[in-house]
């Protein structure tokens, strides 16, 4: 057998003789083949395995030909219990037991030259065969978050995930921290709710993205919080966690990951790649030596930056393999074809997993096509098994929403800055968006270099969110106020005084010793409550620990989204509480059908009782608001969205728009006036009841999109304003 062309031909065949396992060529195998029963004939029965019915949990399984009394047959290997097994093996074996494997290794090995791996690892021949990759779709997960939030509605997005289901993924990843911020501050469904909305209609594994001790916000938990949080995802319906650490300190993982293995759910650690002089390939091969003791079934190699070049990713998948003696995956994203190129030749040095999205999605945020994944890699005898057809499906369902609608916080000539300085196109574009708002658009790059400055000076922690988010506020600063660290953003403070944990390198001195000159001792440090705190403070208005959990990571917006659904809930109790209870659960019923079918409107007569139900838009009621990068969010505020450089105003509710406070005043405001962040923009009317619509943001109002008294929709753009001010919008 050639050696050098053999892993286009293996497809992952393999062997046990003796206890060995070993892989194949053409020739090997058909010195093996019973009498009567040609090579192809093997191929094809190993082709024809039954594939784990959707929902069955699926380790990570290939296949090897196992030689039982002069017959040959496919058998499917579950690669986490062989390893295990073999542990147990070899701890109980000694030095003659060693010698005996090494003598039958050799004996193998000059019996079939083909052979390249045996148990003992002594000895090793030509390269090891690359294994067929399966592929995990984010395209869920990117429909949550910003900048895409919102604008396809959530029956929608419950039909994507039904043909998404049939497709072949290995798993469908459908949240983490972008989709919970989004989805609290919206304040209209929790995010829990969506996940197990999704659980009931799709029986593919589903995947949740965490940031380490972050989970899914912007401030480090505790041990406790990291366990419970994990639960409840596990509950509700989550099966693979793709737990990372911002600064790639594996201690950081370790409470999620003993919660996910307790869980008896899949963790995937990933780690963050973000290039840099330190030499970050030898940091990420150190890291992932400590992985398998955290019990992760995977190591997952995540590039936020676009940076990973695809002789890196060859490299740093077979490293990161012998390191930790996982499989391993990658999820990238990068703009000019270079994501695709990376995952490719990750594929061919035996990345077993790779993460993607439907085209629409992949064009707009610069992410991995599965469509030309799935294709190319078909090419390369790689064929990861996804249904195109249904990819191409899911495309057209997405296009009726986004298809000609541009997203700016990527727009090219943000694209071309984020690549050249090797930041994520996400936080280029918040500072781009920040400076333009204070004037001083012409001074992207300088705040870019001073980027680079402040990560080297903090230890050259990689710019996965939220650590490349205070990097960028510190570095706006620093360059707008042109004194380096004379203000300091209190999360940098964090950062270099270690309550988020150790950075890849040392943090220089000078810095440190800046931080703690200007700490205020009497400043409390911004963490997550502990849940006892929590139940104490939430007493009456979490319902659940789930509901708690909401309120210890998000605060006054959690409260705003519990109140809002305690609120819907005893209005529609009022609304029925004169009706009979049969007619009232028929009542919801039919609500429920309209929620889930996406139809616009149902009506039905029965029993002389005639109920109509129409559903409205299912666009966000609030969204990033513009402030600039280093300034704290505001609280509430009107329900914005940006569109083209401009912010929206959208109504967070049925009823009748009001230009005035009373007939006969003059109008609240008029096209052209500038009005401040807490400034009444309209009233509107619901249920008799008259509601304040403010400004969250210094702006100038452009347009007035609805005329006095009319009736307006849930999520009709009623402003359009021109922030004077920005923050920007993570896209990561």
């Amino acid at each position: 057998m050639d050696e050098h062309v053999a892993d286009s031909r293996l497809e992952g065949a393999g062997v046990v003789l003796s206890g060995i396992e070993v892989a194949l060529g053409d020739e090997d195998v058909e010195a093996l083949v019973p009498a009567g029963e040609d090579h192809a004939g093997v191929r094809a029965r190993r082709r024809r395995q039954p594939q784990p019915a959707h929902g069955e949990r699926v380790p990570d399984v290939r296949g090897r030909v196992v030689v039982t009394g002069g017959e040959v047959e496919h058998r499917p290997v579950d690669r986490r219990a062989v390893h295990r097994h073999r542990e147990d093996e070899d701890a109980g074996r000694g030095e003659d037991d060693a010698e005996d494997d090494a003598d039958r290794d050799r004996k193998v090995l000059d019996e079939h030259p083909g052979i390249i791996g045996t148990r003992s690892g002594t000895l090793k021949r030509g390269k090891v065969p690359h294994s067929v990759p399966t592929l995990a779709d984010t395209t869920i997960r990117l429909l949550g978050q910003e900048p895409l939030a919102g604008q396809v509605p959530t029956a929608e997005q419950l039909r994507l995930a039904a043909i998404l289901d049939r497709a072949g993924f290995a798993y469908l990843e459908v949240s983490g921290g972008g989709c919970f911020d989004w989805a609290v501050k919206r304040g209209v469904e929790s995010p829990w709710e969506r996940i197990r909305a999704l659980k009931s209609r799709v029986k593919t594994p589903l995947g949740l993205a965490l940031r380490g001790r972050f989970l899914v916000g912007s401030r480090p938990v505790d041990a406790d919080f990291a366990r419970r949080f994990v639960a409840s995802a596990a509950e509700n319906g989550i099966d693979v966690f793709r737990l990372h650490d911002p600064l790639n300190d594996v201690s950081n993982l370790r409470e999620a990951a003993e919660a996910i293995v307790a869980a008896d759910r899949d963790f995937e650690a990933g780690l963050v790649y973000s290039p840099g002089p330190t030499g970050e390939v030898d940091t990420l091969i150190e890291r992932a030596k400590a992985l398998p003791e955290l019990g992760a079934v995977r190591v997952l190699l995540h590039d936020p930056t676009g940076s990973l070049q695809p002789h890196k990713a060859a490299h740093l998948v077979t490293a990161l393999a012998e390191a930790s003696g996982l499989p391993v995956g990658i999820y990238v994203q990068g703009s000019g074809g270079s994501a695709l190129a990376a995952t490719l030749a990750a594929a061919q040095a035996g990345a077993q997993l790779i993460a993607c999205a439907i085209f629409p999605l992949a064009l707009t945020l610069h992410r991995v096509s599965g469509e030309a994944l799935s294709e190319a890699l078909a090419g390369l005898d790689l064929d990861p098994g996804v249904d195109v057809a249904a990819l191409w499906e899911a495309c057209d369902l997405v296009d009726d929403h986004i298809g000609d609608q541009p997203v700016a916080p990527l727009a090219p000539r943000v694209a071309v800055r984020a690549a050249q300085h090797d930041v994520p196109a996400g936080l280029v574009a918040g500072l781009d968006a920040t400076l333009r708002a204070q004037g001083a658009g012409d001074r992207l790059d300088e705040v870019l270099e001073e980027l680079d400055t402040i990560r080297a000076e903090v230890g050259w922690p990689p710019l996965a969110a939220p650590i490349g988010q205070v990097l960028a506020s510190q570095s706006l600063i620093n360059v707008l106020s042109a004194s380096r660290y004379t203000t300091i953003v209190d999360e940098l403070r964090a950062l270099v005084s270690g309550r988020f944990g150790t950075p890849p390198e040392p943090i220089d001195p000078a810095i440190a010793r800046a931080v703690e000159l200007t700490n205020d001792p009497d400043t409390e440090e911004d963490a997550t409550p502990s849940l006892s705190e929590l139940r104490r403070e939430a007493e009456g208005m979490a319902a659940s620990e789930e509901e708690l959990l909401l309120m210890g990571l998000f605060e006054e917006d959690a409260e705003r989204l519990l109140r809002n659904i305690r609120g819907r809930a005893s209005a529609g109790d009022d609304e029925l509480a004169s009706v009979d209870k049969a007619r009232a659960e028929r009542i919801r019923e039919v609500v429920r059908i309209v929620q889930e079918s996406g139809i616009g409107e149902l009506t039905i007569e029965e029993d002389g009782m005639r109920v109509s139900v129409r559903s409205t838009s299912d666009a966000p009621a609030a969204a990033a608001v513009s402030a600039p990068l280093a300034l704290p969010e505001p609280g509430d505020g009107p329900v914005l969205r940006p569109s083209n450089g401009f912010v929206r105003v959208e109504s967070p509710m049925v009823g009748t728009f009001y230009r005035a406070p009373e007939p006969g005043s003059p109008p609240f405001v008029e096209e052209g006036d500038v009005v401040a962040a807490g400034q009444t923009l309209c009233i509107l009317e619901a249920m008799k009841l008259m509601n304040e619509v403010k400004s969250d943001l210094e702006a100038v109002v452009r347009r007035i999109h609805v005329d006095n008294a009319q009736p307006v929709e849930f999520g009709q753009v009623l402003f359009e304003l021109e922030p004077l001010g920005g923050r920007p919008l993570d896209a990561i």
